[in-house]
């Protein structure tokens, strides 16, 4: 009798411990744990303050907001290794990163702790890739209005601020911007079209007028403004009609860059078999001008700037697109980029 119930008891550990592992192992699976951080930075054109999102549950998502001195602005990167947002100031004309962003509280001022010189002149987006601060700016280069031209400032950033290694002139007016590996995917403003250019850091060293390696059209956009990358997946924006508020979208294309790489240049890539489509009335979209993605949860986010004078929107139903509402729909004024971080 003792030994049936010392091997009944040995039998019953096993399968508790069988039970355990196997409820920790589909926990593991199921996504983001329940202490992981996801946050979303927003700056804007209304006052150009910094708007910090936790996003672990994008439908009950809270907020805080910094005050900067800056009264506009557009681009923005939180780098969690050093605890430092980063903002183009559309009001100084310069980069301006603000340290110890994580213990700040919801309210109060802050003053950027290194900047760069008062360079751009009219900033939309800005890329970063190690050191590497790009910030593209679609101010009228060559000061004809009928030729189609923009910049890229490349910023290398130290301790000591941001220093200006060289300006990059383009063939085409610029807005988005987003680095995928080494090489820079931009936004061709006023058309349908994103254009590559590879290894950009390490192969434009100096001031240049240069041309992107390739250039394809995106069927089904309208204008597009905002791109964002994470894992396999792009998504890119179409402000449709910029007059009007209710006429924007995004398009969803995983395994990008196969499906890129597949279109020869100057060409275009279908919708058919390529991309998902998120618009129509209930999706709140009118100029979604920027973008990220989070390809672990599946969620988009969208600086969306017209619709009720500014929105940040989150899409987690995406994989059928059409017209879906968002889980998470908050107002700012001005809403012009974003920036995801999460650990």
């Amino acid at each position: 009798m003792k030994m049936y119930k010392f091997l009944t008891l040995l039998l019953f550990a096993g399968l508790m411990t069988t039970a355990c592992s196997s409820d920790d192992d589909t926990g593991n699976d199921d996504g983001p744990t329940a202490d992981s951080r996801r946050e979303l930075y927003a700056s804007n054109n209304s006052n150009g303050n910094v708007t910090k999102y936790d996003v672990s549950e994008p439908s009950t998502a809270t907020s805080k907001t910094f005050l900067t001195l800056s009264l506009d602005s557009e681009g923005i990167h939180y780098d969690g290794s050093t605890d430092a947002v980063t903002q183009a100031s559309r009001s100084f004309l310069q980069l301006n990163s603000y340290a110890n962003i994580s213990v700040a509280e919801d309210g109060i001022t802050i003053n950027a702790n290194i900047s760069s010189s008062a360079d751009l002149e009219s900033p939309r987006d800005v890329a970063v890739n190690g050191n590497f601060y790009v910030v593209s700016d679609n101010a009228d280069v060559d000061g004809d209005p009928n030729t189609a031209d923009g910049r890229f400032f490349v910023y290398v950033k130290d301790s000591n601020g941001f220093t200006l290694r060289n300006t990059v002139t383009v063939d085409f007016a610029v807005w988005g911007i987003e680095f995928v590996g080494n090489d820079l995917f931009a936004v061709v403003d006023k058309t349908s079209d994103i254009a590559v250019f590879t290894n950009f850091t390490a192969t434009n060293t100096t001031d240049a007028t240069v041309a992107a390696n390739k250039r394809i059209t995106i069927e089904g956009i309208t204008r597009t403004h905002g791109l964002a990358f994470d894992g396999s997946t792009m998504i890119l924006t179409d402000i449709g009609d910029a007059a009007l508020d209710a006429d924007g979208g995004f398009h969803v294309i995983s395994d990008f860059q196969t499906k890129f790489n597949a279109v020869a240049n100057g060409e275009t890539m279908a919708v058919a078999g390529n991309q998902v489509r998120v618009a129509g009335s209930s999706t709140f979209l009118g100029n979604p001008v920027a973008a990220e993605f989070d390809q672990e949860t599946n969620t988009v986010f969208i600086a969306e700037r017209a619709n009720s004078g500014g929105r940040v929107l989150a899409f987690q139903n995406i994989n059928a697109g059409g017209n879906i509402a968002p889980t998470m729909n908050v107002l700012l004024s001005g809403a012009s980029s974003l920036s995801f971080y999460k650990e």
